[in-house]
């Protein structure tokens, strides 16, 4: 699959949908595209990686230092892990104890679909 960013906003929140694998070749890209939300004033972000089959340590560095930026700009940022196969990782790397994680866009933004 390939790397993918989409952006859309859900009240508040500004919502990055990933698809493909966040590693060396592609964590500049993804880096961009949440500088630019971020900079464009996305205080409050979620991160969909239930499209995201693979992160190495780059990728895990570029949410580390999205949430220190918006954290200090007094935002939050949230992850979605719906069926990922990262989930494992996340555990281990103890970043579910640093990043708020959910089974769904709708529960991160605390809005129902209907």
């Amino acid at each position: 699959m390939e790397f993918g960013v989409v952006v859309a906003s859900c009240a508040q929140w500004e919502v990055l949908t990933v698809t493909g694998e966040i590693d060396m070749a592609t964590a500049p890209r993804f880096r961009q595209r949440l500088r630019s939300v971020i900079g464009a004033g996305g205080q409050n972000v979620v991160i969909d990686l239930s499209g995201v089959d693979f992160i190495d340590s780059t990728g895990l560095g570029v949410l580390m230092g999205a949430a220190k930026r918006v954290r200090s700009a007094g935002g939050d940022i949230r992850l979605v892990m719906a069926g990922s196969r990262l989930s494992d990782l996340i555990e281990i790397t103890r970043l579910d104890r640093v990043l708020d994680v959910f089974d769904s866009v709708a529960a991160a933004t605390g809005h129902s679909d209907s």
